[in-house]
């Protein structure tokens, strides 16, 4: 298996950071928008796409402001990865976005980045973004 490679993505999104934060740290709002659903037990979170799981623990998690996530089958092989999901407001014009934070393997990293615009898409259209 090659190394997996650190990628960075920013969405804007129209939306309270409540309403945002709540949206990536809860089950409830992660199954509208990233899982058709989402269970939990202690910090692992299962998501559920069409049949499939898959599960990741939570590493960290900061009111308002980030996620931070493991998939398990990375804990289990060892690989030094995680994808991050951090609410960032601009000083000046007081704009929310999204940094998403992600690794993927080098030639599937164009992939990786469709699917999280996908995926960002979605949650702005559930958030009325």
């Amino acid at each position: 298996m090659s190394e997996k490679v650190e990628y960075q993505m920013e969405f804007e999104v129209k939306s309270s950071i409540n309403v945002l934060y709540n949206m990536i740290s809860t089950p409830s709002g992660l199954s509208e928008w990233f899982a058709d659903n989402v269970n939990i037990k202690k910090d692992v979170f299962t998501f559920i796409w069409d049949g499939s799981e898959e599960s990741a623990k939570m590493l960290a998690k900061k009111k308002g402001e980030l996620v931070k996530f493991q998939w398990m089958e990375d804990v289990e092989d060892d690989i030094k990865s995680f994808f991050q999901i951090r609410i960032k407001i601009d000083d000046l014009t007081n704009d929310v976005a999204l940094i998403v934070t992600d690794y993927a393997e080098e030639d599937e990293i164009e992939e990786a980045k469709l699917l999280w615009t996908n995926q960002i898409s979605e949650l702005k259209m559930v958030i009325g973004s």
